[in-house]
């Protein structure tokens, strides 16, 4: 249930516009006004504010279309669903195969966000969110930006970055070692970097155009996780971020 407090009148508004801008394009401000329930000097404030940011644009006859903004979000979440649409059963499987938590990871900003979870039925386990946000300068989120270009990593890694834990990579030069090796192995192994009580492994997800899309990862508490068990993590992880590369045309 909405909690009206939370909710920014102006923002709502906006999005009411939008929503009728989507439904009926080419409508003019008085028919948009009408259907979001506002009076015409508001909408035009709204409208305009859309206008700028080419979420909406206006035609030449007065009346509203979406704009190009709208076109990459649209583009940008279709691309983000069918990933998740092919990455699930993969994922799934490698849950099953290592019995730990398992995440989709892309780049979101200068973050790695969480897109895909699967967690196995086990009492003692890693629990993940959807929507969360990690620095890519640390942890497993590292593989993802491995394979960046040279300009972005650059802008991500703070020259004394902040520490997470005591394992967190504390210069900006030992963190580019970090990336240097996981391009060399095709893998990541985070070991407390963002929580001293787990460790997870990583590996790259290319497309067709060999461009990193996102990373899979499995993490796990770190007592339960030997030489043997590890290895055998790094195997299942890589080989699944193999699988869905191959589907997404690599």
């Amino acid at each position: 249930m909405k909690n009206e407090k939370y909710v920014i009148e102006s923002v709502d508004k906006a999005f009411s516009l939008l929503i009728e801008v989507a439904r009926s394009p080419r409508s003019n401000l008085t028919n948009l006004a009408e259907k979001a329930k506002l009076n015409k000097s508001r909408a035009y404030r709204l409208l305009y504010t859309m206008e700028q940011r080419k979420v909406i644009k206006k035609e030449e006859n007065n009346t509203y279309s979406l704009g190009d903004t709208m076109l990459i979000l649209g583009i940008t979440a279709s691309a983000q669903l069918d990933l998740i649409r092919l990455a699930t059963p993969i994922m799934e499987d490698l849950c099953q195969r290592v019995n730990e938590t398992v995440q989709l990871r892309t780049v979101d900003h200068l973050d790695a966000l969480c897109i895909a979870k699967t967690e196995p039925s086990r009492d003692l386990r890693v629990h993940a969110n959807i929507g969360r946000r990690r620095p890519l300068y640390t942890g497993s989120p590292k593989c993802l930006l491995a394979y960046q270009s040279q300009e972005f990593i650059d802008r991500c890694i703070p020259d004394y970055p902040p520490p997470l834990t005591d394992h967190t990579p504390r210069t900006r030069d030992e963190v580019l070692q970090a990336l240097a090796s996981i391009r060399q192995q095709g893998y990541c192994v985070s070991r407390g970097e963002v929580d001293t009580h787990q460790i997870a492994c990583s590996a790259p997800v290319f497309s067709f155009n060999n461009a990193i899309v996102a990373t899979i990862h499995a993490v796990a508490p770190k007592f339960r996780v030997g030489e043997s068990e590890l290895e055998h993590m790094i195997r299942q992880v890589t080989s699944a971020a193999e699988r869905l590369s191959a589907e997404l045309g690599r």
